[in-house]
């Protein structure tokens, strides 16, 4: 099958990525490494470094820190996967048993520690203070969107405006930290790293959008994660929120008691219920709009294979089915 263009035009940058993230997960303890590659080789979209290199390019930079800038960002994402996976206590990502559920919880921390390190050692080598205030202000961001998810577990009263302020923090921060950051090595004019960021932004709230809605419309084959997950721990996203708000009195109800108790146990009946109230088209036409947006912050960039790329990345955030 041929990779798609994001994957393309980049492809070069993407293997070299590759290769700067195996020498950086190097340890002299050898569990670190070992739960380190465990995480990273199980591959994923990869779609942060993506952005970061796609962003990069496209404004004209040819150098090779971009390629260290998409690593830090990589190991930024990942670090926050093994301290979710704890959080969540789940048991399966990307199609494969978790670290936490293989070596335990306090290894999966600890190695989640290593690579946040590390990250911010590679900063310090690519050396652009810019940079590395975005990325720190987005890594203490991104721990405040998780703790304020954290705090609505089990909340049936969360409200949509509170849900966007978690997934702005704890997904869309670090895809706009990857093109803002990449714009700002780049060193472009202000207006177009302000249009980048925004894109980044946009972009993120439609993937997480997308994702919450295929915690009740995928399958867990395709999807590499159980089916229900939120569900199960209790997390008011939005097909919820919308389904409690402008479903009937017993679609309202069972949604707020599978909230407030948690599990699975209602799954079908939870599906059936966000289906027919509307709740999974509402998401999906949210999720089109913030990529809308995003798409319309490119227009600040030539038009190039790059360019194209980002809004082909975009569409395929909002059009996936895992």
């Amino acid at each position: 099958m041929q990779p798609q263009l994001f994957h393309r035009v980049v492809a070069d940058d993407f293997a070299a990525v590759d290769e700067i993230i195996r020498q950086q997960l190097s340890s002299r303890v050898p569990l670190v490494e070992k739960i380190g590659d465990y995480i990273i080789s199980a591959g994923g979209k990869r779609l942060r470094p993506l952005l970061v290199l796609l962003a990069g390019r496209a404004l004209g930079y040819r150098q090779d820190d971009l390629r260290l800038l998409a690593a830090i960002i990589e190991f930024l994402h990942t670090s926050t996967l093994l301290h979710d996976d704890v959080v969540d206590m789940s048991g399966m990502r990307r199609g494969r048993s978790t670290a936490n559920a293989l070596w335990g919880n306090a290894p999966s921390v600890l190695v989640g520690d290593f690579l946040y390190a590390r990250s911010f050692e590679m900063m310090v080598t690519l050396g652009s203070m810019p940079v590395m205030r975005i990325i720190s202000q987005a890594t203490r961001v991104i721990a405040e969107g998780e703790v304020l998810q954290l705090s609505k577990v089990r909340d049936a009263s969360t409200t949509e405006e509170t849900y966007m302020e978690v997934i702005r923090g704890k997904t869309a921060m670090l895809f706009e930290a990857s093109t803002h950051s990449a714009a700002v090595l780049t060193q472009t004019p202000a207006d177009v790293a302000e249009a980048l960021r925004q894109f980044g932004d946009n972009l993120g709230i439609a993937f997480q959008l997308v994702d919450d809605l295929l915690d009740y419309k995928g399958d867990a084959e395709t999807l590499g994660k159980n089916v229900g997950d939120d569900l199960a721990e209790g997390k008011p996203t939005l097909p919820l929120i919308y389904t409690m708000r402008e479903g009937n009195a017993e679609q309202a109800a069972l949604v707020r008691q599978a909230i407030q108790k948690g599990g699975i146990e209602d799954l079908e009946r939870i599906r059936e219920a966000v289906e027919a109230a509307g709740a999974l088209d509402y998401t999906a036409r949210l999720a089109r709009e913030y990529a809308d947006r995003a798409i319309a912050c490119l227009e600040v960039l030539p038009d190039s294979e790059h360019r194209q790329a980002l809004e082909e990345l975009t569409r395929f955030a909002v059009a996936r089915t895992h």
